[in-house]
C-alpha cells in the first residue's frame, strides 16, 4: 500500500475532528481574532484535506495539523505582521533552562481569569507565543514542537525559556500595577 494514498475520507474526520477546537483556540490566540481565527481553521482542515495523502498513518496527526495551521498563518496578513517582530538574532544567544512541570506561568494560564495572561501573551513576539502556548496549553512535548514548528529542539527550549521569562517580567509589570 502507498502511504497515506488508499486513506478513506472516514480516516480523515477521525483524525482530525477531535482537534477542532484546540485548534480554533491556538488560532485565537496567535491572531487575536474570532472571525480570523474561524477563517484560519477551515483554510487549515482544507489545506489537510487536500492533502492528506501526503500523511504518513502512524506518525503524529496532532504535529501534522498543527503545522498546517502555523504554516497558514505565517501566510496571513496577520502572520506575516507579527512574524516580522521575531528578534531571531537574539535566537541562540543563552543556554536554555531545563524544563519544568510546574512553573508560574503554567499555573497561571491554570487558574487566572486569563485576562492578565492575554495581555501578557500579546505583547509576546509571535515565536516566543506559540511555542509557550504549544507546551503550555496544548501540552505537546520539545519533540512535537519541534516537528510542529520545523526547528530545532535547542530553539524550541530556548524559545520557550524566553517566552517564560518575558511572560513573567510583564506579569509582574501589571501585577505592580494593580
Amino acid at each position: 500500500m502507498h502511504v497515506g494514498e488508499n486513506l478513506p475520507l472516514e480516516s480523515f474526520e477521525q483524525l482530525a475532528m477531535p482537534h477542532f477546537e484546540r485548534l480554533y483556540n491556538f488560532a485565537c490566540w496567535l491572531t487575536h481574532d474570532r472571525q480570523e481565527a474561524e477563517d484560519l481553521v477551515q483554510e487549515t482542515y482544507a489545506k489537510a484535506l487536500k492533502g492528506f495523502s501526503s500523511f504518513q498513518p502512524g506518525t503524529n496527526f496532532r504535529a501534522w495539523i498543527y503545522k498546517i495551521l502555523r504554516n497558514a498563518f505565517l501566510t496571513s496578513r496577520t502572520g506575516l505582521k507579527a512574524a516580522a517582530t521575531v528578534p531571531l538574532d537574539l535566537e541562540d544567544e543563552e543556554e536554555a533552562l531545563p524544563a519544568v512541570n510546574e512553573t508560574p506561568e503554567s499555573i497561571l494560564l491554570r487558574r487566572s481569569d486569563g485576562q492578565l495572561v492575554q495581555q501578557a501573551l500579546e505583547q509576546l513576539p509571535v515565536a516566543y507565543r506559540e511555542v509557550l502556548l504549544l507546551c503550555e496549553v496544548e501540552e505537546m512535548s520539545y519533540q512535537e514542537i519541534s516537528t510542529t514548528l520545523a526547528i530545532p529542539m535547542g530553539t524550541v527550549m530556548s524559545r520557550l525559556s524566553r517566552a517564560r521569562k518575558s511572560l513573567g517580567e510583564s506579569l509582574r509589570l501589571q501585577f505592580q500595577k494593580g
